[in-house]
């Protein structure tokens, strides 16, 4: 069985700041890591990899060339491939245009790997928050699919899911191939890598998938930024401005009155 996992390597969302001047994401100085919810899907993964040695765990990523060491630590944890989607004709691709070439690149390792019987991917990514790009991967590839995931287990009749749905959970079948978006589920966190897998994973072959690659499927017109039906226009810290109003001096009834009229006042009650 194959599974591929969509990764993407992203800012730590802890040491993000904007420039003032340009209104742009500073990034010189910010460390990179795997996005959050994409380490979930990728645990769950390794999961059903530990249940079935022959699970065979593909990570995929759209990035820069420095995406390679975000790869490199999927390798370490226990997928057995990586490959990376970069060129610069991708840059400044949005949701839409980013999915189009992820399902174009998972058409083009399937040639190298076999056919993915399930393709995971992260509910969203930690600086953007769209939680598009796996639903519109899973459009392009002809998929079923189940989002909001908590973990997941193959039986007889394809993939069972813990869905999270309002108020609780539920348990999803679907038939495979499928694809899976994750969330977090309680405390669990991707596994930390063993040392010798690390070592390992410092000297394994990352498989390169450029625009060149992917000419002869993809219509030049729905990548990069011109193709993308969406724009950034500004980003920006919002500025937080605190007021509050003191109680003192009175008894916690007389206090809890005077909150009370207050609430009702602003009408935030």
């Amino acid at each position: 069985m194959n599974i591929f996992v969509c990764a993407k390597q992203v800012p730590d969302t802890n040491e993000i700041k904007i420039d003032p001047v340009t209104n742009t994401l500073v990034r010189k100085g910010v460390p990179s890591i795997l996005n959050t919810y994409d380490a979930f899907a990728l645990e769950q993964a390794l999961r059903l990899k530990d249940k079935d040695p022959e699970v065979n765990v593909v990570v995929i990523s759209m990035g820069p060339p420095q995406a390679e060491t975000m790869l490199r630590d999927c390798l370490a944890v226990g997928a057995d491939k990586a490959y990376l989607v970069t060129d610069r004709k991708f840059g400044g691709s949005d949701t839409l245009a980013t999915s189009y070439i992820l399902a174009n690149a998972i058409k083009a390792v399937a040639k190298e790997e076999g056919e993915p019987d399930l393709v995971f991917c992260g509910l969203q990514a930690i600086d953007g928050d769209t939680a598009q790009v796996g639903p519109e991967i899973a459009e392009h590839l002809g998929l079923p699919q189940v989002t909001r995931a908590y973990t997941a287990e193959l039986n007889d009749e394809g993939i069972k899911v813990l869905q999270e749905v309002e108020g609780g959970a539920q348990n999803v079948q679907s038939i495979v191939p499928a694809l899976v978006t994750f969330t977090k589920y309680g405390d669990e966190e991707l596994r930390y890598p063993k040392i010798k897998n690390k070592l390992k994973a410092k000297k394994a072959e990352i498989g390169q998938i450029t625009f060149d690659d992917l000419e002869d499927a993809i219509d030049k017109t729905k990548i990069g930024l011109k193709g993308s039906p969406t724009r950034v226009k500004k980003s920006y810290a919002p500025d937080i401005t605190k007021v509050g109003v003191t109680f003192e001096d009175m008894e916690a009834e007389e206090a809890a009155t005077k909150l009370m009229e207050a609430l009702i006042d602003q009408k935030l009650i």
